[in-house]
């Protein structure tokens, strides 16, 4: 048995949950997601607009696997529609900047130019001071994604720690050469 399987899913009174053939549409406040659901392996209920329960129809090791995993989709897309998810990243570095230019995050980031990155939609890129970004959205995938991407353009050095980092990322910093 899936133990995060198990655990219904409330629905807050803002979001709205429909289901149409074997798409799960949640709808709220800070906008709307559609979930792909198997049917036929999986059985779906909605107990007065408030409450999510999923159960698959036949228990075997393939089930077990989705069924948690569907659970957490569902949960996430609706928590992601009243409250929202984001990360805090940290520029690390001397002269390490970020600049939001329309439809653009613009990063200094040490090298010879600057990187112009697109937000994408469904995103809110917040810059708190120069050396802090604030990621934002309804969607839990989408903000880990933008986050990871923006970390990958500039790698944490292990000897300064120099680089983009999450908020409270410990770095393990290596020894550097002695005489």
């Amino acid at each position: 048995m899936s133990k995060i399987g198990k655990i219904n899913i409330m629905i807050p009174e803002k979001v709205k949950v429909a289901i149409a053939g074997n798409i799960l549409n949640i709808e709220g406040p800070l906008g709307k997601k559609s979930l792909n659901i198997d049917l036929e392996v999986f059985n779906l209920d909605i107990k007065d607009g408030k409450e999510i329960t999923i159960k698959p129809k036949k228990i075997d090791q393939n089930t077990k696997r989705l069924w948690g995993m569907n659970r957490s989709l569902i949960n996430n897309a609706v928590i992601g529609s009243v409250e929202g998810y984001e990360k805090i990243l940290e520029l690390v570095g001397v002269g390490y900047r970020a600049s939001i230019k329309g439809n653009q995050l613009n990063l200094q980031l040490g090298y010879s130019h600057d990187i112009d990155f697109n937000i994408p939609e469904g995103i809110k890129i917040a810059v708190e001071k120069q050396t802090t970004l604030k990621i934002s959205g309804f969607d839990k995938q989408l903000v880990g994604s933008v986050a990871s991407k923006i970390k990958t353009l500039r790698k944490i050095e292990p000897y300064k720690g120099k680089g983009i980092r999450e908020k409270g990322q410990y770095v393990l910093k290596k020894e550097g050469k002695k005489k």
